[in-house]
């Protein structure tokens, strides 16, 4: 359908007795035309009618030039995305796209539900199913904003700009009563909307720039080994929470994630030469390679509930929110003073199962799976412990090495 665009450039001769003039666009699509100003000047003894461009080498013919190949291709980049959401397209809604007047005639919700129809066809091929929930979570937070503040079904995306952004943080914090973490689920969906506004053009400008929205406390997001120790030696009168405090064990010393222990099947335990069982994986969010080996305790896990789960998986797991709420209690009777979830283990495994125990940050990122070692730093931290362990090595190797006589 590209093949009916056709855009060409012309002066405008009209004005008498000008040096230069004005260079004009048009835009043709089958027998419909429209006309724009490129608000650019030529002289009409160096400009060619046939090419729609200035002759000759000088600074203002490169100029020029540069501008109209500028627009050529920014029209047809506008030309295609319409065709790609709508299947046709005008010469005035594209000159209105090119030209960032469209965003008068597409809706926030609008463009927003365009997204989400969209991720979905994509579900199952290249995307999970559970971020669509998020996308569309956010959705509905946003509809209802736009609702109570306007009074209305939707806005036009010009109307965006960073007291929108802001009062909607606010809605989402004081109406809402919602968590910083929780809030940054609702407004980097929104984020993604923004960006395929500005690129577009139905924007010029980020509504974003200027906000800052506010994030909750830093707290260790690893299981300290002196809990970690408590809910290893724990005995619960409950097999359920017993079983649970095992899924949980069994993720600080591997670094599976919930999704992948949930999929995992005996055929990804892998022998080696020397005798070794190594985990062998790849990882659900990133299909990335993630190979880990089976130290004592996981294996002892895996041999404590053989035979208990269906087909070839080898745990029976509920799902993570259930998992979640039974961790409440293990935490609970365990009196760790702290709130626990699954995914705290996968941090406890880079922390204190690799990192505090001298393994590199280099090999942690290889075991969980990682692509950039800047992701495994989010999940390792240095212990204190750790810093005074190397220090006092350190200290051993300087004093051995160097002498002063004072």
């Amino acid at each position: 359908m590209k093949a009916d665009l056709k855009v060409s450039f012309y002066l405008k001769k009209n004005i008498a007795q000008k040096r230069l003039c004005p260079v004009m666009g048009r835009i043709t699509i089958g027998k419909e035309m429209v006309q724009f100003s490129c608000k650019l000047e030529a002289s009409p003894k160096l400009w060619d009618a046939r090419a729609g461009r200035v002759t000759g080498k000088s600074d203002h013919a490169k100029a020029v030039n540069r501008e109209i190949d500028k627009m050529n291709v920014a029209i047809h980049a506008r030309y295609g995305e319409l065709v790609a959401l709508k299947g046709t397209a005008t010469p005035l809604e594209v000159k209105e796209a090119f030209q960032g007047i469209a965003s008068s005639q597409v809706g926030v919700l609008e463009l927003f539900g365009e997204h989400n129809e969209e991720f979905r066809k994509r579900v199952g091929v290249n995307r999970k199913i559970r971020t669509l929930w998020k996308y569309e979570n956010a959705y509905h937070h946003l509809e209802r904003f736009i609702s109570q503040k306007f009074r209305v079904g939707d806005i036009p995306v010009r109307r965006l700009d960073l007291s929108f952004i802001e009062d909607y943080d606010f809605y989402l914090r004081i109406g809402c009563r919602q968590m910083p973490r929780t809030v940054l689920c609702a407004i980097i969906p929104l984020r993604r909307i923004v960006n395929i506004a500005i690129k577009r053009g139905m924007i010029n400008r980020d509504p974003f720039s200027g906000y800052s929205p506010e994030r909750s406390e830093n707290k260790p997001k690893y299981l300290p080994w002196e809990d970690l120790t408590k809910m290893m030696t724990a005995i619960f009168s409950k097999p359920k929470l017993n079983f649970i405090r095992d899924m949980f064990v069994f993720s600080c010393f591997t670094g599976l994630s919930f999704s992948d222990m949930y999929q995992l099947t005996h055929d990804r335990i892998v022998k080696t030469d020397d005798g070794t069982k190594w985990l062998m994986v790849n990882r659900q969010k990133t299909n990335t390679s993630s190979n880990v080996p089976l130290l004592e305790i996981p294996m002892n896990i895996i041999n404590k509930y053989k035979g208990t789960a269906t087909g070839n998986r080898i745990f029976q797991m509920n799902t993570c929110g259930r998992t979640n709420e039974y961790l409440k209690e293990v935490a609970r009777q365990c009196g760790i003073q702290r709130r626990l979830t699954f995914h705290m283990a996968r941090h406890t495994f880079a922390t204190e199962i690799c990192i505090s125990q001298g393994v590199p940050i280099e090999t942690t990122s290889r075991m969980m799976g990682h692509s950039s070692l800047a992701t495994t730093q989010i999940y390792a931290k240095v212990t204190h412990n750790k810093v005074v362990e190397d220090t006092e090595e350190f200290a051993k190797i300087i004093g051995e090495k160097y002498s002063f006589v004072s």
